[in-house]
């Protein structure tokens, strides 16, 4: 894993629970309900979310597929554990798992979810084979990306706002990694080299991100995110001006209220092959 690996896993202190508070109602809970759904029409039995970060899309599963056993997992514990102590509509296991050695027996499951997780996996067909593995043949593998970063235009704001604060060293994590992964060519390419999938479908996916002032979309991303470890990489000291930064940035683009941006992402999903 590289240095810059390491720095994007980074959801450790407070980023969980700024996570939650910030970037789940900014960009995460349309995108969770509309996976739930997309999931409920596959009519499964057993479905097992990997990535789960702070929960919210256990949960909207939670309310959604009613009498459908949901293990929740993730590799980073402090952020299971915020998803925890969060809870959901009815119980489902929480665990403690790598993707990359999920530890359940060959073809336990009927799905797999993951929200906007994929883009962390530093060998995705690897990662793909794994979860192949796990599910049941005909199964499949859903999971949601974001779109190029310019086509998300809160983050897109905020990222040129710290490129102008730190010009020698940007502060480049929300467009190398969470809007890194958007190339349809690539994602089938990972697919396929994992030799678990055969059909895949890509849907975009558009909605719109509000906020009712512009430091609250800041401290999301700065603080909600591992570009909070990335900006304090450059200045120990500069996480107050960075939001300030960002936060004139957002409000001269949008205004000082009611902000409306535009996010975009896409859904994929994958069957696995007998």
């Amino acid at each position: 894993m590289t240095a810059h690996d390491e720095l994007d896993n980074a959801f450790v202190g407070s980023v969980p629970e700024f996570y939650d508070r910030y970037m789940v109602p900014l960009i995460f809970e349309p995108y969770a309900d509309d996976l739930a759904q997309r999931v409920g029409a596959i009519g499964p039995t057993d479905v097992l979310e990997v990535a789960a970060g702070s929960g919210v899309v256990t949960r909207a599963m939670s309310t959604a597929l009613d009498g459908v056993a949901i293990t929740a997992t993730d590799l980073n514990q402090p952020m299971l554990d915020h998803a925890e102590s969060v809870g959901t509509d009815r119980p489902v296991t929480w665990q403690q798992a790598d993707v990359f050695a999920l530890p359940f027996p060959d073809a336990s499951f009927d799905v797999v979810v993951c929200q906007f997780g994929v883009m962390f996996f530093p060998d995705k067909a690897a990662a793909h084979a794994e979860v192949a593995r796990v599910l049941r043949p005909g199964g499949t593998f859903v999971f949601s990306l974001w779109d190029r970063i310019e086509n998300n235009e809160f983050v897109d704001v905020v990222e040129q706002a710290l490129t102008t604060m730190f010009p020698h060293q940007p502060p480049t994590f929300m467009s190398r990694t969470p809007h890194g992964y958007f190339d349809d060519a690539t994602i089938r390419a990972d697919l396929v080299s994992s030799n678990g999938f055969g059909d895949v479908t890509i849907d975009a996916v558009d909605a719109v991100s509000r906020a009712v002032a512009p430091e609250l979309a800041s401290r999301a991303y700065i603080e909600g995110t591992p570009l909070r470890s990335e900006i304090e990489a450059c200045d120990p000291d500069g996480l107050a001006a960075a939001i300030d930064t960002s936060t004139r940035a957002l409000a001269a683009r949008f205004g000082a209220a009611d902000l409306v941006g535009k996010i975009r992402g896409f859904v994929v999903a994958a069957t696995a092959t007998a």
